[in-house]
């Protein structure tokens, strides 16, 4: 989960884009399958370099069909192995796309992540925020000791993404 912006994987500093990669071939380095918005932006980054590294990565799109989320959404098709077509708008794909992960990651994001972080903290899932990426992934042990909830929900924080990745399968591994 993170930044969508449309103009990212042309407009966003180098950094960032080292980072989104980097943490696509993280997951691609487990035996893991990818979820994601099947969007674009960070998201796309990382999504495109797991696909790339052989995970199967699949999206949720807030579309009905392929069309709209072509035509309607702007979202691009081409770094998901297949996509699910809710027909559920933007908020209600959040829910889902969120529901069907074991792990949420945050990489940099901004109200859309922030939509899906509250979903993921009060479902109780387990949640990697890749810092110093901006964003939600920053402001997420911030925004938990504002506003304080009790949820079985476990937030791992780390700039690598290796690191981060390797916490959070071992937090649901029981490692």
């Amino acid at each position: 989960m993170g930044s969508a912006d449309d103009a990212l994987p042309e407009g966003a500093n180098q950094k960032l884009r080292e980072k989104a990669e980097e943490l696509g071939l993280a997951i691609g380095k487990r035996e893991a399958v990818l979820l994601s918005g099947a969007t674009t932006g960070v998201v796309y980054l990382a999504g495109q370099a797991a696909h790339q590294a052989g995970v199967l990565h699949m999206g949720i799109s807030p579309a009905v069909n392929e069309q709209e989320h072509v035509e309607e959404y702007d979202l691009p098709t081409d770094a998901c192995d297949a996509i699910i077509y809710t027909g559920f708008g933007l908020k209600g794909r959040n829910v889902v796309l969120v529901r069907s992960c074991d792990i949420v990651v945050f990489i940099a994001g901004s109200m859309g992540a922030l939509n899906e972080f509250t979903i993921a903290y009060d479902e109780g899932k387990v949640i990697g925020c890749l810092t110093q990426t901006g964003g939600v992934a920053d402001e997420i042990a911030r925004l938990v000791m504002t506003f304080p909830k009790a949820t079985r929900a476990r937030i791992f924080h780390d700039h690598s993404p290796a690191r981060l990745i390797d916490s959070c399968i071992a937090a649901i591994s029981g490692d």
